[in-house]
């Protein structure tokens, strides 16, 4: 899909009409006791998922992958699971040590190809990286096929099922192992690259012996991304931009390199990022993902266009459809592509000849993703949940949709007594229409009054959907059991609404997003359950930053917590990984405007800070790189405004590990406890000195 770069996503995609659920999936344990019980903390990050379904050639089978929470090793680990259609009858197919991920049929359907970075069977394989594996559609021991000294990025099968291509970035090249030995390590900024390129591996016939893997591209000249095999198997289409750095997205082109004379040949350069290439059932043309030409494609609009598989004009197919359309496969009867709407999500068949698109998923509230097709295109695999819904796993027929629900991971949310979601709406004051999803205890009365906290999703292109997903960061069940209502609103620049609302914060960050969470507040305050002095607000990425620019500008809040947010946008800018997205957003840089980067920073507004602030942070992160929180944290003291800041080590952007992901959600627990509830912080405990302390003391003090 063309990706829309932000600070970070956490928008969901699923769908179809659901009906009766296949027994014997693997999921945690349910809840016991009390039917009011919310989920704890390591409850909740013990729920298991399941995604990424991938539908067998013939249509007959599913494979996906169920995530699994490894106290011990500190780690959300996946495997791979199968799941006859007709039967109903799923079984784990890997249980290897680590993750089993990305699993893909080889197009005669005996094969199933997947990455690992479990202790590899090849010696001296890389530890911890992540090689390919093949197995047996029928199950059966997995054999590696690369031993590679970087990550396996991504992979394709051939359609004759004897070859898989595959990405990896470059391993370090002789000079550079020379200058560390001689230098020591360090790197040059925008100098030292690693590019990311396409490989070859070939199997004898009717096995899973694997020939040496063999480079299809090369050279410094653009680093690999997205690719697919022509239908002949003669050729591949790729996106390429010209180094592997984020800031480099918009130099991304397509090109296409004959298998077996590796001659590559760019055929799309159009301004903007041209990504993800699908071909057309003969082979004669390739659809892809594309700015279009576009400025500002941070927030525009990306299109769907086509090109014949030897370059030339590009047509762009989608200039009327109004958000984000991913592609997905080119089929007999068109071009399918997912898009979000609102709040909730799609398929859709884009006519190619014609330009028309019909939306061909059911019903209209539904949240669907990961769909996968069948070799005739006439089954689909996704994974879906309606309001109120935790995602499974569906098939059905693309021509008569009603899905067939093939997992059981709802059945470990049995036992809880969980908030009710709905969609709410509400006038901005620009008179803007806003909308959220409402979250309220089960026993929720309209004439009682309610804290309210407001959690803000990041991007600011996500979106937040009224459909039951494992808390991360901030334990919402345990809020709206305790007593709150939680608003998760979806303020001008969250996807689904149309590019003109996406558009809305464009040199007005911060500004007008702050004036639809504000609104939506007094929104709730009206209806009379809300009690206005028991609000709070939290986020993470640009919730963050949303989040700082509460604590600064509002005395409306009685405790914040801000999770990786920006405070200043020049300290940003000169310190991210994506410079590009304020160039894009405030149309300036700081050298060229620093007014309106001053403008929308939190800490210029540091004067009127009250709100008691928590700030967490990753040591290591690039998106949103940490001096962000220290200027916050550093302000708020000076100020005398109540703030404490954790980081959490070796982590980045996003927290990703299950013990300090507890860690980040206790924070917030208690943080919200004490400011909202009133209730007193635990005093620590003083250490017992150690024996060895004891002694010393009593030396130096008879």
């Amino acid at each position: 899909m063309m990706r829309k770069v932000s600070l970070i996503g956490f928008a969901m995609v699923w769908g179809g009409v659901l009906a009766v659920p296949a027994l014997g999936q693997e999921t945690t344990k349910p809840a016991q006791g009390p039917a009011a019980m919310a989920p704890t903390i390591d409850q909740s990050l013990e729920w298991q998922s399941a995604f990424n379904p991938k539908l067998s050639p013939d249509g007959k089978r599913v494979v996906y992958e169920v995530q699994k929470t490894n106290w011990e090793e500190n780690a959300f680990e996946r495997n791979l699971w199968i799941g006859e259609i007709a039967s109903g009858e799923t079984h784990a197919l890997t249980t290897a040590k680590k993750s089993s991920t990305n699993p893909a049929w080889s197009p005669d359907r005996k094969w199933l190809a997947f990455l690992s970075d479990r202790p590899g069977q090849i010696a001296g394989t890389a530890e911890g990286k992540k090689q390919l594996y093949v197995i047996s559609a029928d199950g059966g021991e997995a054999q590696q096929v690369t031993k590679v000294e970087n990550d396996v990025s991504d992979f394709e099968w051939a359609p004759d099922s004897k070859r898989i291509a595959f990405s990896m970035s470059d391993p370090e090249s002789k000079p550079l192992k020379d200058r560390k030995e001689k230098y020591g390590d360090y790197f040059v900024v925008h100098g030292d690259y690693q590019m990311t390129h396409l490989w070859l591996v070939e199997f004898s016939n009717g096995s899973t012996t694997a020939a040496e893997p063999k480079p299809l591209t090369e050279g410094n000249k653009f680093s690999v991304e997205d690719f697919s095999w022509s239908p002949d198997g003669t050729r591949i289409a790729f996106s390429a931009q010209k180094d592997p750095d984020l800031i480099s997205g918009e130099t991304a082109d397509l090109y296409v390199v004959n298998v077996n004379d590796k001659a590559v040949r760019k055929i799309v350069s159009t301004p903007g990022p041209d990504r993800n290439p699908h071909w057309s059932p003969d082979g004669k043309r390739i659809a892809f993902d594309t700015a279009a030409g576009a400025r500002y494609f941070f927030y525009s609009n990306s299109r769907i266009g086509v090109v014949a598989a030897d370059g030339g004009a590009v047509q762009i197919l989608t200039e009327s459809f109004d958000e984000d359309p991913s592609l997905i496969a080119w089929g007999p009867d068109g071009i399918y592509f997912g898009a979000v709407q609102k709040t909730a999500t799609h398929l859709f068949l884009l006519n190619p000849a014609t330009g028309t698109v019909e939306k061909i998923s059911v019903p209209e509230g539904m949240v669907a993703g990961g769909f996968s097709f069948s070799r005739d295109y006439k089954t689909v695999a996704y994974w879906a949940a309606l309001d109120n819904q935790y995602a499974e796993i569906y098939t059905t027929s693309v021509a008569l949709w009603q899905g067939k629900q093939l997992t059981a991971m709802g059945e470990q949310l049995k036992g809880f007594t969980l908030a009710h979601r709905e969609v709410v709406s509400w006038k901005s004051a620009d008179g803007t229409t806003i909308e959220g999803v409402l979250y309220t205890p089960a026993n929720f009365d309209t004439k009682k009054k309610y804290p309210l906290l407001v959690v803000i999703h990041g991007g600011p292109t996500g979106v937040d959907q009224p459909v039951v997903n494992a808390d991360r960061y901030y334990p919402i069940e345990r809020f709206v059991s305790k007593g709150a209502v939680v608003l998760r609103p979806n303020y001008r620049g969250s996807a689904g609404y149309g590019e003109k609302f996406r558009s809305l914060n464009v040199r007005n960050l911060g500004i007008g997003d702050y004036a639809d969470v504000i609104s939506g507040v007094d929104a709730l305050i009206t209806k009379g359950f809300v009690d206005k002095d028991r609000v709070g607000a939290m986020g993470w990425s640009e919730g963050g930053y949303i989040s700082a620019y509460i604590t600064t500008v509002s005395d409306r809040f009685k405790a914040v917590s801000v999770g990786a947010g920006i405070s200043d946008w020049s300290t940003y800018y000169v310190n991210t990984d994506i410079t590009p997205f304020t160039r894009q957003y405030l149309h300036a840089t700081p050298w060229d405007d620093p007014e309106i980067y001053w403008k929308t920073s939190p800490i210029s507004n540091i004067a009127k800070a009250r709100t008691p602030t928590l700030i967490q942070h990753g040591e290591n992160d690039r998106r949103v790189p940490i001096p962000n929180a220290y200027e916050l944290r550093q302000a708020l003291e000076d100020r005398g405004v109540p703030v404490k800041m954790v980081v959490y080590k070796g982590f980045g952007h996003g927290i990703t590990k299950p013990k300090q992901q507890r860690a980040v959600m206790e924070e917030n627990e208690k943080w919200f406890a004490q400011y909202i509830w009133g209730e007193k912080p635990e005093e620590p405990k003083p250490a017992e000195p150690k024996k060895d302390e004891k002694k010393s003391t009593a030396a130096v003090n008879p």
